[in-house]
C-alpha cells in the first residue's frame, strides 16, 4: 500500500514539473515630464513616440481617468483631435500616444485614480494652509523639503535628461519632497493625498496587470516621472512580472 502511495505521488510531482512555465508580463514604467514634452529638446513627442515605437507595448496603463476616456476616444477617432480637458493637458497623449494608435496596435487602458472633487479639494485645502498661521512650521519644512529635492537633483544629474529622469537616482532625489509631502499633508488632503492618491493610480494598475496574467505580453505605465519611484515600488513586490529598465530603449532611441 505504501508502494502504490509512493508511486501515485512521484508520478503526481512528475506531471507538476512537467507544466510548461506560465510566461511573465513584462512592464516598463516611463516618466512623463507633461508640458515639457513640449519644450525639452532631449525628451521631445519625437523622442517620446520614438520610444514606445521601440518599446511596441501591447497595453499602455495611462495617466487618463477611466471616466474620461470614452470621450477622448471618441474625439480623437472622429475629429482627430482631443478637447476633453483633463487628457489634453498631457501632450504625450495628445501628440504622442493617442495619434501612434493609426500605425501600432497597442491598447490605451485608462489607469488614473484622479477625479475632479479630489482635485477641487486639494486645490481648495493647500489655499487654505498657506493661509493658516497654524500651518506656517509645516509649510516651511515642506517648501524646505522642495528646496532640496532640487538640490538633490542637480547635484546628482541633468533635470532635463531621460536617462536621469528615467532612473533609480531621480527617484531617490524626488522621494526627499514626496516623503515629507506624504508625512505633512497626506491626510489633510484626503484623496488627493500623496500616497492617498497613488494608492488610487496603482488599484487601476494592478486590476488591469491582474485581468491579463500571465499572458506573455508587455506593459508600458505612462505617469508623471514624480510617480514612477512609488510604483516601482510596488511593482517590485510583484512576481508574476518582469520589470524591464528604460535604458536599453532610451540607448536605442537616442544613441
Amino acid at each position: 500500500m505504501k508502494n502504490c502511495l509512493l508511486l501515485v505521488l512521484l508520478g503526481f510531482f512528475g506531471l507538476l514539473s512537467c507544466q510548461p512555465e506560465r510566461p511573465k508580463n513584462e512592464v516598463i514604467v516611463m516618466g512623463m515630464i507633461h508640458s515639457g514634452h513640449r519644450t525639452n529638446p532631449d525628451y521631445d513627442i519625437e523622442v517620446v513616440k520614438n520610444l514606445i515605437r521601440e518599446i511596441n507595448p501591447d497595453y499602455i496603463l495611462t495617466e487618463i481617468p477611466p471616466d474620461r476616456y470614452p470621450t477622448a476616444r471618441k474625439e480623437f477617432d472622429e475629429l482627430d483631435t482631443i478637447m476633453e480637458p483633463r487628457v489634453r493637458v498631457f501632450p504625450e497623449y495628445v501628440d504622442a500616444i493617442f495619434p501612434l494608435t493609426k500605425e501600432m496596435s497597442f491598447e490605451i487602458i485608462p489607469t488614473a485614480g484622479w477625479t475632479k472633487p479630489m482635485n477641487d479639494y486639494r486645490r481648495q485645502r493647500f489655499a487654505e494652509i498657506r493661509n493658516d498661521t497654524a500651518w506656517a512650521d509645516r509649510w516651511a519644512q515642506y517648501q524646505d523639503a522642495i528646496r532640496r529635492s532640487r538640490e538633490a537633483m542637480e547635484k546628482a544629474g541633468d533635470r532635463n535628461d531621460p536617462y536621469f529622469i528615467n532612473s533609480d537616482t531621480y527617484d531617490e532625489a524626488a522621494e526627499i519632497q514626496y516623503s515629507v509631502y506624504n508625512k505633512l499633508l497626506n491626510e489633510t488632503l484626503l484623496l488627493g493625498g500623496w500616497d492617498n492618491i497613488n494608492i488610487a493610480h496603482y488599484w487601476n494598475i494592478e486590476k488591469a496587470l491582474e485581468k491579463h496574467r500571465y499572458e506573455g505580453k508587455r506593459f508600458l505605465i505612462t505617469y508623471g516621472a514624480g510617480h514612477k519611484g512609488w510604483f516601482l515600488r510596488e511593482l517590485r513586490k510583484r512576481e508574476d512580472i518582469a520589470l524591464l529598465e528604460m535604458a536599453p530603449f532610451l540607448d536605442k532611441v537616442l544613441k
